[in-house]
């Protein structure tokens, strides 16, 4: 067997049925798209099976896009959980036949409190697909198992219509990447939209000097800072910066002068800066345009207080 050829028959056979999803999509799912962003409550998702297993993405896609989102085992909600669904909650059921007896049972529930229910299931006439206020179709032709047995296209159709419910409502709430970090505070995103210059840059023992200071001093203080660079201040304002770059340059291009040279002869006079309020985000933008990867960091008074490199960004 080509095992090559076996994946890739996988990849077309799911390509295809999801390419054939966006011709299902009908007014329900506008419908279903408004009811969400007009509820005060929660939307609950909910399925058994690998439906459920999908259904636990889904609603973990929600809750960290701007839509207060938790999954609820239909089988744990008919013994004791349904007093997790309140009155402005919205439920969305998933099951692929709109057959599943654990999640028919919760209907006459969501009926009876009047919870705006949505459903998805590959069948319009499922018992499901009529008992729900919206329907939103996940057919597929074909399930990529070979036995026609193991939930494959289906369970990929269910988990690209729960994106697309996820993705509209991002862009009709204009959710952008500040609202992304703060449910994500702990990841790169989170840490770079949050996390302000001040919080990481080093501002113990920084390396300085000062204009008139010699060769050997300047490379001393390099060597000290562990940095790569040192800061040349006129008491705590900047008057340049000097790399371990600039000193190797300017071995090669000024070796019979090199040690006759003071700070001044060698600092670059106009180094980047960046203000301690300022967002990680935006030190990173400017190490990235400009190429490099340290800034000189300044207070509201444009005082010298630190330096901020890539390595901190934590990118």
């Amino acid at each position: 067997m080509d095992i090559k050829k076996l994946a890739q028959e996988v990849f077309e056979i799911e390509a295809k049925e999801i390419a054939n999803l966006s011709s299902r999509i009908t007014a329900d799912f506008e419908h279903a798209i408004h009811a969400i962003l007009q509820s005060s409550g929660k939307l609950i998702v909910s399925g058994m099976g690998k439906s459920g297993i999908i259904g636990k993405k889904i609603a973990a896609t929600l809750a960290s896009t701007g839509t207060p989102s938790f999954f609820l085992h239909p089988g744990e909600a008919y013994h004791g959980d349904l007093g997790m669904i309140e009155e402005n909650d919205i439920v969305l059921l998933i099951s692929n036949s709109g057959e599943t007896d654990e999640v028919l049972k919760l209907i006459p529930f969501l009926k009876h409190q009047k919870n705006c229910t949505i459903s998805m299931s590959g069948n319009e006439e499922s018992t499901l697909a009529k008992n729900t206020k919206y329907h939103l179709n996940i057919a597929v032709d074909k399930e990529a198992c070979p036995l026609f047995l193991a939930p494959t296209s289906s369970t990929t159709a269910t988990l690209v219509m729960g994106d697309a419910i996820a993705v509209t409502l991002m862009k009709l709430r204009d959710f952008k990447e500040e609202n992304f970090a703060k449910f994500h505070p702990g990841g790169s995103l989170g840490r770079r939209l949050l996390t302000t210059v001040g919080d990481v840059m080093k501002k113990l023992e920084l390396p300085t000097t000062k204009p008139n200071a010699t060769i050997k001093e300047v490379i001393q203080r390099i060597t000290e800072g562990k940095l790569g660079l040192v800061v040349v201040l006129d008491e705590s304002r900047i008057k340049g910066v000097i790399t371990d770059g600039d000193i190797r340059r300017a071995m090669e291009s000024r070796e019979k002068e090199f040690f006759d040279l003071f700070a001044k002869d060698l600092m670059s006079l106009d180094p980047k800066l960046i203000d301690a309020n300022e967002k990680l985000i935006t030190a990173s933008a400017i190490m990235s345009e400009n190429k490099i990867n340290s800034l000189l960091v300044v207070n509201t008074t444009n005082d010298f207080v630190g330096v901020v490199q890539m390595y901190d960004l934590g990118i």
